[in-house]
């Protein structure tokens, strides 16, 4: 299976794209267990894919930004934009939370991405990051969707590993402040056997699929 650049990957996965999957129920949990609360800050959710997180909480002020338009006109969310993580259209030192959610694995170099994050996030706010674990790809998994005809297409992923996403952060102006891993298990069991892979979840079980961050943005280090 060859796997599609993610401009195209995402505008064939836009119809399908907030159907619940493995790494998807992985990645919110871990969200819910990282990301600091929302309510009452400004919020930047950078590459927010159909913005459909953005519809369920309770910031001052939501913006959700993608690289796929098509992504964004799933739901007509007022508060998108269309934008690359790497050159993001909004002001410095502005927002209070950022999440940047399984989007770095698709840009080769993620310096610049977290740069640019820096660049945004106001002194001491925080940043939330999560991206395909590299043990799974060692495994043999790939980042992949299927789209409205049921057919399976890989998406073109590059591997950063817990220490490429560390310095990068560091270097950008972000301390590490928690990091955790997702692996498979009961969580997503029903997923496997929907699917009629119950030999492949046993294969699976305890594979680390998501990794996530929390950073925080230093109040001296100035943004680029």
């Amino acid at each position: 299976m060859i796997a599609l650049e993610p401009d195209r990957a995402y505008r064939l996965w836009a119809p399908t794209y907030d159907n619940e999957t493995a790494i998807s129920l992985i990645e919110n949990d871990l969200a819910e267990e990282l990301s600091p609360p929302v309510a009452g800050e400004r919020l930047l959710d950078a590459g927010c894919g159909t913005g459909r997180r953005l519809e369920r909480v309770q910031a001052a002020l939501a913006v959700g930004i993608d690289r796929c338009r098509e992504m964004l006109m799933a739901r007509g969310e007022p508060r998108v934009a269309v934008a690359d993580v790497r050159a993001l259209p909004v002001p410095s030192d502005f927002f209070d939370v950022i999440w940047c959610r399984l989007v770095l694995g698709h840009i080769d170099d993620p310096l610049p991405a977290y740069r640019e994050l820096a660049r945004v996030c106001r002194p001491g706010g925080r940043l939330f990051v999560s991206d395909f674990h590299a043990d799974a790809v060692a495994a043999g998994h790939s980042r992949s969707f299927r789209d409205e005809s049921g057919q399976l297409h890989a998406v073109e992923h590059h591997v950063h590993d817990t220490d490429s996403h560390l310095q990068a952060a560091r270097e950008a102006g972000f301390a590490a402040t928690e990091r955790r891993d997702g692996t498979i298990g009961d969580r997503v069991r029903h997923l496997y056997v929907r699917a009629g892979r119950d030999a492949q979840y046993k294969t699976d079980f305890g594979l680390p699929v998501v990794a996530s961050f929390l950073f925080v943005r230093a109040v001296d280090a100035p943004a680029d």
